[in-house]
């Protein structure tokens, strides 16, 4: 028999008890890669179980979470994973009422960890003091390449934060931030700091609080220095 490597479970309603037994099973499997749970309603219980097998599986790869309902206490959870975790290269953690003291613990996670390619926080809390954890977070981080932080109410302040990690990372090479509360403030200190950047070549900003001018303004700047990007 053909081992299994992907597992699909999504828009069930496994819950936490769900996660136990699927946490069990999986603290030894040495075969699955892919595990997507999205809709499960597993909880911040739940997402302890999962954290378990980030703890002790050396196998995932790719962990799907979407909508969950997580909070704050089922990210710390997972956090603690990441810390100690080696494989797992993408987490999906879309719409899981995640806020800043979320956004907090996976930041910590994120300065252990050194696997993490893909990092997906869409449609949670965090706002400018999650982004500002994140950032600082990405000082240090060496692996993550592609950060997707839309609709996380994020406005000038956390986009500062953001650019300012920018200026001196050299691993992220897309930044998703559409549909945020970022103003031209804020575009133009990200637009600053693509001028010593030379390594991110997408930033997505559509669906913010910038004029079409300075959209404009800002997409002619990035092109001329040889960037791609969509905002």
């Amino acid at each position: 028999m053909q081992a299994i490597t992907t597992l699909n479970l999504d828009w069930n309603k496994i819950g936490a008890d769900g996660a136990q037994h699927l946490a069990d099973a999986l603290r030894t499997n040495k075969t699955l890669t892919t595990l997507n749970l999205d809709w499960n309603e597993i909880g911040a219980d739940g997402a302890q179980y999962i954290a378990d097998i980030l703890r002790h599986n050396t196998k995932l790869t790719v962990l799907n979470l979407d909508w969950n309902r997580i909070r704050d206490i089922g990210a710390q959870h997972l956090a603690v994973g990441l810390r100690t975790n080696t494989t797992l290269i993408e987490l999906n953690l879309c719409v899981n009422q995640i806020g800043d003291a979320g956004a907090q613990d996976i930041a910590d996670g994120l300065r252990a960890n050194k696997v993490l390619i893909t990092l997906n926080l869409c449609d949670n809390q965090i706002g400018d003091v999650g982004a500002k954890h994140i950032a600082n977070a990405l000082r240090t981080n060496k692996t993550l390449t592609t950060l997707n932080l839309r609709r996380n109410q994020i406005g000038d302040l956390g986009a500062h934060r953001l650019a300012g990690v920018l200026r001196n990372n050299t691993v992220l090479t897309k930044l998703s931030l559409p549909c945020n509360e970022i103003s031209g403030i804020g575009a133009k200190h990200l637009a600053d700091a693509l001028q010593t950047n030379k390594t991110l070549t997408t930033l997505f900003l559509w669906n913010n609080r910038m004029s079409d001018e300075l959209r404009d303004e800002i997409h002619e700047f990035i092109e001329q220095n040889n960037r791609v990007t969509k905002l």
